[in-house]
C-alpha cells in the first residue's frame, strides 16, 4: 500500500515541476473557458453551474501555485482578483 504524503516535499524533480506546470495549465485554461461560456450563455441557471465550476478551478489552480510558490500565489491572487472584476 502507497503511503499518503502529509506534507509536499521540499524539493521535487523535473518531472514532478513539468506535471506541476501543466496541471497548472489546465485548471487555469478550464477557469478561463468556464469564465468565457458563463458570459456566453443566455441561461442564468446554466450561467452560475458554469461559474461555479469556473471557480472551482481557479481555487484549484491557486491551491498549486501556493504549494510551489507561496508568495508567488499571493501576487497571483491579487492578479486573478483583476481579472474577476
Amino acid at each position: 500500500m502507497q503511503q499518503i504524503m502529509s506534507e509536499p516535499p521540499t524539493t521535487i524533480t523535473t518531472k514532478d515541476l513539468a506535471y506541476l506546470k501543466d496541471a497548472l495549465s489546465w485548471e487555469l485554461t478550464a477557469f478561463k473557458k468556464c469564465q468565457h461560456f458563463a458570459q456566453e450563455c443566455t441561461s442564468p441557471q446554466i450561467s452560475q453551474a458554469i461559474d461555479i465550476a469556473g471557480q472551482m478551478h481557479l481555487r484549484h489552480y491557486q491551491r498549486l501555485l501556493n504549494q510551489v510558490d507561496p508568495k508567488s500565489a499571493l501576487r497571483n491572487t491579487n492578479q486573478t482578483n483583476q481579472i474577476l472584476q
